[in-house]
């Protein structure tokens, strides 16, 4: 006997267990179902007003404040992320008003951040907003699920989807609402965007935030329902308010939330920072480091008397990005421009937030990234005034801790000021050798976010790693003695031996070119294969030995088919002075070669200028630089640009092995799973070693628990996610019929029956699915497919994940055409073909071309019952998916030109359903039904073509018109005339243009019903 259960809840059951959840355990007003309130808007007056005359206010000054937060909030000139900031403005800052003309300026406070159960916290279910009439013919209302409001503003929404459907269908309708098209004016006031359901919790974001980077709030809880563990702790009324107030930013362009490791980070450092101690913060690379500084300073600042705040950093890179982002938090930060310049700052009373750079000072190698930390404090020594006496309480942040960890620098500022607090910040584990001495220098660990942690979290992606070897034996020593002899012939045995002990040995001399040929055939080999370097998303970096091995890795890369999309970054910067005294005239040396490969490479370019170009062209247009040689520069720092691939061929170790590989672990687009490391040194001395002991080898100066997880055999991950991408999309298809054939799919995918109008949307949630897995699939299998039995397969199991692969391939194939979603969906980017063609069935890649650029039902138009053959084999063998095919594609034309033409539509809806009855009760031979719905199909396509109209209808909105005006020509002409003599630019979205033509149309009919039905028509014509 099967009991009652909660497993597939509908998303009303779980929405009503919320409210209560609200209302009962957060204490938040219900205000009630708002699905039929009219004028539902983000600032509700009616909670607003009362707020605001509670704190004191008289009526002018409430009036004159909630006029200037409606009219920022209503500001349609401006993009959603330009009217959110000027909001989020008034509400961190307060309203800047006067009640009078002359009276003093008053700062109205819209939300008390200090008491937050002053404010008045409610929720509204289904609370349904009409679209701001914009500009586009189309638009929608639409009715989020839950409202958060405080103080009658609106400040967060919630999605909630059944526990059996994605989070991600939630996210997409969050960010389909922000669309002009639906009801973006609503968001301007949002600062948490939410989405939920029962098994995978929720996950949250701000305005315009894209689903990718959407976030998981981890904490731990005795409440075991993931979503009401999250809700209960993000949305408590004094987090909420934190969380907005302490915890979000805009910055270029885009508004962030903090992470859970960042909001602990700071939290944690305030209990610190209390108790006047000191520590280090370690959250691994790529987690939000520079953000978690920024949100501590603006603490310090609001908490702390005569507070100031001094960061060093050791890059000139990351001293402008932190002005940067201060600055987008309405802060600004005063770069200092030596220890001087710090001196003299620090010895006035402004300003409170400083950026100082510990100057580089030439001699160094290139690598060496450290400043001149002894020559930074003895300079500011001498800079000392008489009575000099440093002004405030100060803070000081070092970044990349680990790079001052001989003391010295906190000595230096403990002398020069004796009660300033420190706070290291690093994004590496700190060596064995040196935790102790950190820990007397900085305090102890304030928090700890590790590279584990952070994958498990989506902060960053896993890594794989995979270690090649690279030939090296010398195929004939013979005739390397012999050219080592004709070469220097002449020389001193004593001299001979003293350039053997220059080179190394010949092996280094001979073997190298050989070896650098092998690798880089090795490089071409990945981007002609690797389904993200080869779709022209995803790049690679190559790391050197030396600048020189560069030169030679680039000069052989520009004669492939790289040439122009691989660079070289270095520190060298080529002057005539390099190549004075050394030519010889017995050839090029090292020096000259390297000189001519860059200025080859150069062409005339200043070397910087070059330098900057092509690293923004490898971030922004991977597929037209697509790889970096590097030495040193690029590896290190927050600035360094993330890839997919990383070669190694240089020897690393600690800090800058691991800054170095957490270059591929940024998350950059859903087709990258996974940042690949791919070492031909051996640096961590050998694989089996490396997945069992992650500090053998070049890793071996940390402590294991502190590097834990950071890298993971290729192989044996690749079949773990093959093996999981198969049986994911098994279970997504598991209910289709028992015979899985193309019909049972079409049915199971689109609709059991194609006369059913709403069955093709309500299943689309699906058939995403289906297209991502399908893909992911491919994706997985084409990683390993050259190396299954390596992974582990049999050839029986080889060949039966093949079929598999293949036949899901399929299925999303005839899916997308049978759906009707194939144009909007495209088959496949180029990658993807790549990969079906190399790994799966190379014979059929031509099959879909008449596909490539236009919809089943333009190719009905062109081709008539023709088109039947351009359809895949499993569908155009079976008569009935052929016409379930063609049905759910006129199906889902007529639903999205309906609101183009009503009465039109709904007659061609009316002519499909009676033809699906036809073929179902075979009243219709199959060769009679297609040559119909041919027809049926074309008049959809092109109304004018299938129906009579009188001659003056000679457009479509006048053919609209005359449809929905009871076929009354006269009536349809003089609208039509009326609507294009009143109508001015840009009408739609303006209240008293709208208004105009709803007159002009109101001039030519009676009833009200019918002028607001033709009003409607009119907005979403083209022509007009």
């Amino acid at each position: 006997m099967i009991t009652k259960s909660n497993v597939g809840q509908m998303e009303k059951k779980t929405q009503a267990r919320l409210v209560a959840l609200f209302r009962d355990q957060l204490g938040y007003d219900y205000l009630g179902n708002w699905i039929d309130r009219e004028g539902n808007r983000n600032i509700e007056e009616t909670w607003l007003r009362p707020f605001l005359k509670s704190r004191g206010h008289d009526e002018a000054l409430i009036h004159r404040a909630v006029f200037e937060v409606q009219k920022v909030a209503t500001d349609q000139s401006q993009s959603l992320y330009d009217i959110n900031r000027s909001v989020y403005d008034l509400l961190r800052y307060g309203v800047k008003v006067k009640a009078e003309i002359g009276e003093n300026t008053q700062t109205v406070w819209l939300i008390d951040w200090a008491n937050p159960e002053a404010n008045h916290f409610a929720i509204a279910e289904e609370v349904a907003i009409k679209p701001a009439t914009s500009d586009i013919a189309k638009a929608y209302g639409k009715r989020p699920d839950i409202v958060l409001y405080v103080n009658g503003i609106a400040l967060g929404v919630l999605e909630l989807k059944r526990s059996t459907v994605s989070v991600s269908e939630g996210i997409r309708q969050n960010l389909d609402n922000q669309k002009k098209i639906f009801i973006q004016h609503f968001f301007t006031t949002m600062q948490l965007i939410m989405a939920g359901n029962d098994t995978e919790g929720m996950r949250y974001g701000a305005i315009e935030t894209p689903e990718k980077y959407y976030l998981t709030w981890k904490e731990p809880s005795a409440v075991e329902n993931p979503l009401d563990r999250a809700l209960l702790q993000t949305c408590n009324k004094q987090r909420f308010l934190e969380l907005i107030h302490d915890f979000l930013l805009f910055d270029s362009g885009i508004k962030k939330l903090c992470r859970q490791n960042q909001f602990f980070g700071v939290r944690a450092a305030q209990v610190h920072l209390k108790r006047r101690e000191g520590g280090i913060i370690w959250h691994t690379q790529g987690s939000g480091k520079s953000l978690t500084m920024v949100w501590l300073a603006k603490w310090i600042r609001e908490h702390v008397k005569d507070a100031r705040v001094l960061i060093i950093t050791d890059r000139t890179e990351l001293d402008e990005q932190i002005e940067k982002v201060f600055k987008g938090v309405n802060e600004e930060i005063v770069r200092t421009k030596s220890g001087g310049d710090l001196i003299a700052k620090l010895n006035d009373t402004n300003p409170w937030l400083l950026c100082s750079l510990i100057h580089k000072f030439g001699g160094k190698d290139e690598g060496d990234e450290e400043g001149d930390i002894s020559g930074y404090i003895e300079e500011m020594r001498k800079a000392l005034p008489a009575g000099f006496n440093p002004k405030g309480d100060i803070y000081v942040f070092v970044d990349e801790c680990h790079r001052t960890q001989t003391g010295d620098l906190h000595k230096a500022m403990k002398a020069i000021l004796p009660n300033v607090m420190f706070i290291g910040f690093t994004g590496t584990p700190l060596l064995k050798v040196d935790k102790q001495t950190s820990i007397e220098v900085f305090g102890p660990y304030i928090h700890t976010y590790k590279f584990d942690e952070a994958v498990s979290d989506g902060v960053v992606l896993d890594l794989r790693y995979e270690a090649r070897d690279i030939d090296q034996n010398i195929t004939s020593p013979a005739k390397i003695d012999q050219w080592f002899e004709a070469k220097t012939k002449g020389l001193t045995d004593l001299a001979k031996a003293q350039l053997k002990q220059r080179w190394g040995t010949m092996q280094k001399v001979l073997s190298s070119q050989s070896r650098l040929e092998k690798i880089v055939a090795d490089i071409l080999f990945d981007m002609g294969t690797k389904d993200r370097l080869l779709s022209g998303r995803g790049n690679a970096m190559l790391v050197s030995s030396s600048i020189y091995q560069a030169c030679k890795f680039y000069e052989l890369f520009d004669k492939t088919e790289l040439a122009g999309k691989c660079a070289i970054v270095t520190s060298y910067k080529p002057s005539p002075n390099d190549i004075k005294g050394q030519d010889s005239g017995a050839g090029l040396n090292e020096r000259l070669r390297q000189f001519e490969i860059y200025q080859k490479m150069l062409d005339g370019r200043d070397a910087e200028k070059f330098e900057k170009d092509a690293k923004k062209k490898f971030i922004e247009e991977p597929g037209q630089m697509k790889l970096l040689i590097v030495v040193d520069k690029l590896l290190t720092g927050f600035d360094a640009p993330s890839a997919t691939y990383l070669y190694i061929d240089k020897q690393m170790r600690d800090h800058g092995l691991f800054q170095a590989i957490c270059r591929v672990n940024r998350l950059d687009g859903d087709d990258k799973e996974y940042g690949y490391i791919i070492d031909y040194k051996d640096l961590f001395k050998s694989l089996e070693t490396s997945i069992h002991d992650y500090t053998a080898g070049a890793l071996d100066g940390y402590a294991k628990e502190d590097v834990a997880g950071l890298l993971t055999d290729r192989l044996e991950k690749a079949r773990e996610r093959l093996d999981e991408a198969l049986e994911t999309i098994k279970a997504l298809c598991e209910p289709v019929e028992a015979q899985c054939d193309t019909p049972a799919y079409i049915r199971f995918f689109c609709g059991a029956d194609t006369s059913d109008k709403t069955a093709l949307k309500d299943n689309e949630p699906k058939r995403l699915a289906l297209y991502k897995l399908a893909a992911s699939l491919v994706r997985a299998y084409a990683d390993v497919a050259s190396e299954m039995t390596e992974a582990g397969y049999s050839d029986a199991e080889t060949a039966a994940i093949k079929a598999s692969v293949d036949h899901y391939e399929k299925v999303r194939n005839e899916v997308k055409l049978a759906s009707g979603d194939y144009i909007d969906l495209k088959m496949y980017e180029p990658a993807m073909r790549h990969l079906i063609d190399t790994y799966i069935r190379a014979e059929e890649s031509e099959l879909i071309s008449a596909f490539d650029d236009m919809s089943l039902i333009q190719l009905i138009v062109e081709r008539g019952a023709g088109a039947v053959d351009a359809l895949p084999k499993g569908i155009r063998e079976s008569k009935e998916a052929v016409a379930e095919t063609i049905e759910n594609n006129v199906r889902k034309l007529i639903i999205d030109e309906t609101p183009i033409n009503p009465k039109y539509y709904e007659t061609m809806s009316e002519l499909l359903d009676a033809l699906i009855a036809q073929r179902k009760l075979q009243a219709i031979d199959y060769e009679q039904y297609l040559a119909v719905i041919v027809e049926l199909t074309k008049k959809a396509k092109n109304p004018a073509a299938g129906a009579t109209y009188p001659a003056e209808m000679n457009t479509s909105a006048r053919r609209a018109l005359y449809d929905n005006l009871g076929k009354d020509e006269t009536v349809a002409a003089a609208i039509d005339a009326e609507i294009r003599k009143t109508k001015k630019d840009d009408w739609r979205g303006n209240r008293f243009k709208e208004k105009e033509v709803r007159n002009a149309i109101r001039a030519h009919l009676s009833d009200p019903g019918q002028v607001d039905l033709i009003f409607d028509l009119v907005r979403n014509q083209h022509e007009y």
